[in-house]
């Protein structure tokens, strides 16, 4: 049976919400664009002013509050071609698209969405040739944008250009559409087959790195999705910032991780909330995000445990290992300079530290090599 999926834009259409706070919101949503649907409104209990769900989707006065920056990780630092950043030796990312199937209030990419923004390459082709001229990179993230939101001819014609180039062995797609609307993977027969002739035919390895903030959102369509795109062959697996009142709780943040991994999308990242404009009020300091963490993955089996807590850090992906009393301990997981790469490092405590430069009292560095003895 088909289901058809209407999208929101404009803030004061929207009917559950009383017509004075429409008018009040429309201020916020002429500085951070505003979108939603039909199926994901019916996810929110409209009667609980602070329903995780409509925390993800339905603007706040909060974000007027100034904090952050546009670009939190300096994404444009790493651009190498219109469209394309690289960061790390082998992965590319291809931005296909300035559009979602929702905004989430707390994107780090909000700037995308911006009228002046030119970031986003609706042709791809200067990115495909960087990727083709350089045989150090091995794997390909769309992202953008969802790019599951564009037709599936267009993302075809894509991932056809990659599956010609001898050195790209994966191709990762990061989405939040099978939580937001199922019904784009539920409805297209084409889309499916799309990603088994990739993963059957060309020799390569496809992705899909899911975005599901919150339990509820694992409905019994997106678990139909979820299985669907499983039996083409492709690989599920889930990333999520934690978010104040979304899932800043253990007991949510457990049943969240847990779920995932019944469904076999095993947890990959827990992100720390980048210090994005606007997103001050979902932000939870690091300290206290990752007592939550550790609570949460004590509580659950090796499959879901081991997700790692981390920070998209202009520098590198900065994991947050731990803390005693007075110190926290990080490690790059991985790093833009090859000087850094294994750095360990020891901080004083900061329990007001949203972010690794919020850290400035270095107590010890040092450098792991490749038989983790200390260098």
């Amino acid at each position: 049976m088909t289901r058809k999926v209407k999208y929101v834009i404009d803030v004061e259409r929207l009917e559950q919400l009383p017509e004075e706070e429409r008018k009040r919101l429309k201020k916020v949503t002429e500085k951070f664009a505003f979108r939603t649907n039909t199926y994901y409104n019916g996810l929110i209990d409209w009667s609980d002013p602070d329903d995780p769900i409509r925390r993800i989707v339905i603007p706040t006065e909060e974000e007027l509050e100034v904090w952050g920056r546009l670009d939190a990780s300096n994404e444009s630092k790493y651009t190498k071609v219109h469209g394309l950043e690289h960061k790390y030796p082998d992965t590319a990312l291809l931005l296909v698209t300035d559009v979602c199937g929702i905004y989430c209030r707390f994107c780090f990419r909000k700037r995308l969405f911006m009228n002046d923004n030119d970031e986003v390459a609706r042709d791809v082709t200067e990115g495909i040739e960087y990727i083709r001229n350089h045989p150090e990179i091995n794997n390909v993230l769309l992202t953008g944008g969802d790019p599951l939101i564009l037709a599936t001819f267009k993302l075809e014609k894509i991932l056809k250009a990659l599956a010609e180039i001898p050195h790209v062995r994966i191709v990762r797609i990061g989405s939040k559409m099978l939580a937001v609307n199922p019904y784009r993977v539920l409805e297209d027969e084409e889309l499916l087959k799309l990603f088994e002739w990739f993963n059957a035919e060309t020799g390569k390895k496809l992705y899909l790195m899911n975005h599901f903030n919150h339990p509820r959102e694992l409905t019994k369509e997106a678990r139909e999705a979820v299985t669907l795109v499983q039996q083409t062959g492709t690989t599920l697996t889930n990333q999520t910032p934690i978010l104040r009142g979304i899932n800043d709780d253990p007991e949510v943040l457990k049943e969240l991780l847990e779920e995932l991994s019944f469904i076999g999308v095993p947890p990959y990242y827990l992100f720390q909330c980048r210090p994005t404009a606007g997103n001050k009020a979902y932000s939870v300091p690091i300290e206290e995000a990752l007592d939550v963490v550790e609570a949460a993955r004590a509580e659950v089996s090796g499959l879901a445990a081991r997700v790692r807590f981390v920070m998209s850090h202009e520098t590198g992906k900065i994991e947050i290992l731990g803390k005693t009393s007075e110190l926290i301990f990080f490690r790059y997981h991985r790093a833009a300079d090859p000087e850094n790469r294994g750095k360990f490092m020891v901080y004083k405590r900061n329990p007001q530290a949203h972010w690794f430069d919020d850290y400035t009292q270095l107590v010890e560095e040092y450098k792991v090599d490749a038989v983790g003895e200390g260098v």
